[in-house]
């Protein structure tokens, strides 16, 4: 069954090389570790048992692969607006090493140099929330850490900034939906999930 107002579950790709040495990976093509591809398999576990209205995914390897290891790749559609942040100059560096030539930088309010500013980003995940808005069910959605912090925050109504609040773990599962059938009542349901022991 689906809801009367769509949900929206978004899941973060599993672990690449970059993502544990939290090195910033935007366009660049990282593939999943072994770690991460573990972690997708896990994902068919995780997901709730419903049917889903639409599917979609980012084209990059990581997210795409999370996709089709979790089960979905028969049915999911590419959306160019699920790609993860463009870094620009920051591609590959760690927030310590921008850091330390950029002091107080902060990603969802300054952007990237020869990148994308926040205010990019988020009618990037403007757009994706409407398309889903405009959709008769629940949504699948397998993309990047930052871009996925980004539509909660806009999801909620809240400005780009807000953003950074909203940390999820590679191969974690969050489900954004609505409270008392109410567009005007935008809630996270759920958020961080995964079928698995801390590590």
């Amino acid at each position: 069954m689906t809801s009367a107002l769509p949900r929206l579950y978004l899941v973060r790709h599993g672990d690449t090389a970059w993502s544990d040495s939290h090195r910033h990976t935007g366009r660049t093509d990282v593939p999943l570790n072994e770690s991460g591809r573990e972690h997708a398999r896990q994902l068919a576990e995780a997901l709730p048992p419903v049917t889903f209205a639409r599917v979609f995914t980012s084209p990059l390897r990581r997210a795409a692969e999370t996709c089709a290891l979790a089960g979905f790749a028969d049915v999911a559609a590419l959306n160019l607006d699920l790609l993860e942040w463009d870094f620009g100059l920051y591609e590959g560096k760690s927030t310590g090493d921008i850091l330390t030539e950029r002091p107080g930088w902060v990603l969802f309010r300054d952007g990237c140099p020869d990148g994308e500013s926040a205010k990019e980003v988020a009618g990037r995940a403007d757009r994706f929330i409407h398309r889903v808005h405009d959709i008769g069910g629940d949504v699948l959605a397998f993309s990047c850490g930052h871009i996925i912090r980004m539509i909660a925050a806009r999801w909620l109504g809240l400005p780009p900034e807000v953003g950074r609040c909203f940390f999820c773990r590679p191969g974690s599962v969050g489900e954004l939906g609505f409270e008392h059938d109410s567009r005007d009542q935008p809630i996270i349901r759920l958020w961080n999930y995964v079928n698995r022991p801390r590590e």
